[in-house]
């Protein structure tokens, strides 16, 4: 079986949204192909005295709105088109939310739970040497993503400040506060989430206490979104991490299993508790459930497993989790899916935050954070939902849609040089 390329997704839907919105292709085109894309190969000195080469990725996808914006991936599958697919969710997905920035992803196919923590510091250090030429503050400005974290963007901003001779603490976002990062952005993406949801199921008339949640990942993203949205009153049933998945009818108690998950190396398949039981990720995703979250990877809700999902309601964490195919089945079985770029939109505009008290010099307290982010969201999802309910289309080509526009008027403001 030939592996799956996430980027023909991105081309896919591109086309479908802009047929829909009736646009040219010559007011799209442009949308299809990376700015910019950069491989890199990454000298590191092992702790044994050796030395490996590791390969790394920068894409830069639009600048159209702004700055190139998104993560770094430290991760063994990471590849060339995983990277390209990435970069381009990230144009529309601040397109969606209205921030000024384009897309970009970077990723280093590697398994950092092989290195030691200094061999991992060395390879970012190494890595950001590589990448610094296109990077920067008012050009392009990375975040955390799978297998990075705060720690490493201290790195990223540190040898890039070296670099350039000065501090500049705004050529990165999720660093940690001591270094400028911003207050409530480490659980920003699963507070977006948390929004999306509330707000969909206001949409919908599902009483958010009556609904019964599974959550696909116990990241950053999946451990804050099911955090918020057992706050709010759901049952969070089921979640996952590597190792396995872990279910109770009854609910789980998300406050012990978050606690339990933040001790360093304890997983999911160790965790103890009456009423517990372990399930397979695949058995995860096909729970009788009312919403479904997943925060993995991508391509997990796929032609294989879509018509067996019995969730009346997805609402994406993870980047690119739903492929074309199942899209169509989910969208025939009557599923709304609250896609990526909408969902998931949290991180980066907190990211965006973070760079705009970097630029000014400024630290916002925790309150005025949240409340501009529930802003923001809940803007970006009437607007979506508002073209969902119009065209009669799906959630995700209604996202798509919206951003597509901005873009494509963008475009048409700006002009083409020369």
């Amino acid at each position: 079986m030939s592996k799956h390329n996430p980027y023909d997704n991105v081309i896919a839907t591109v086309r479908d949204a802009a047929g829909k919105l009736g646009l040219k292709e010559s007011e799209y085109i442009e949308f299809m192909y990376p700015e910019r894309e950069l491989k890199v190969s990454c000298p590191v000195r092992m702790d044994d005295g050796s030395v490996k080469v590791f390969e790394g990725y920068r894409v830069q996808h639009s600048s159209l709105r702004g700055p190139f914006k998104g993560g770094i991936r430290f991760h063994p599958d990471t590849d060339e088109n995983e990277v390209k697919a990435l970069a381009a969710w990230m144009t529309f997905k601040c397109a969606v939310v209205g921030i000024p920035y384009g897309g970009a992803k970077g990723g280093v196919t590697v398994d950092p739970s092989q290195l030691s923590e200094a061999e991992i510091e060395r390879l970012t250090r190494r890595f950001t040497a590589a990448i610094a030429p296109i990077i920067g503050p008012d050009a392009d400005i990375p975040a955390p993503d799978v297998n990075t974290s705060g720690k490493t963007m201290g790195w990223l901003v540190d040898t890039y400040s070296a670099i350039k001779g000065k501090w500049s603490p705004g050529v990165t976002t999720g660093k940690p506060l001591e270094l400028g990062g911003s207050l409530g952005r480490t659980e920003a993406t699963g507070r977006g989430v948390m929004i999306a949801t509330r707000e969909v199921l206001k949409k919908l008339n599902m009483p958010v206490e009556k609904q019964r949640v599974v959550v696909q990942g116990m990241g950053n993203v999946g451990s804050f979104s099911a955090k918020l949205i057992n706050e709010l009153g759901a049952k969070i049933i089921a979640v996952s991490d590597v190792s396995c998945g872990i279910y109770n009818e009854a609910g789980l108690d998300i406050p012990d299993v978050i606690k339990y998950l933040s001790t360093k190396g304890n997983l999911l398949k160790n965790y103890q508790q009456s009423g517990v039981k372990q399930i397979s990720n695949e058995e995860l995703l096909l729970l009788d459930t009312d919403i479904l979250i997943p925060c993995a990877l991508e391509n997990q809700i796929n032609e294989g497993n879509a018509a067996k999902i019995k969730a009346k309601l997805i609402v994406e964490g993870a980047n690119g989790p739903t492929t074309v195919e199942a899209d169509k089945i989910l969208e025939g079985m009557g599923v709304i899916v609250v896609p990526d770029i909408l969902a998931n939109a949290g991180g980066v505009t907190v990211s965006y935050f973070e760079w705009v008290q970097n630029l000014m010099f400024l630290k916002w307290e925790l309150e005025e954070v949240n409340s501009k982010l529930n802003s923001i969201m809940c803007s970006a999802f009437e607007a979506v939902y508002e073209i969902h309910e119009q065209h009669k289309v799906s959630m995700r080509t209604a996202a798509y849609m919206t951003a597509i526009k901005k873009l494509a008027e963008t475009r048409k403001l700006r002009g083409i040089f020369p």
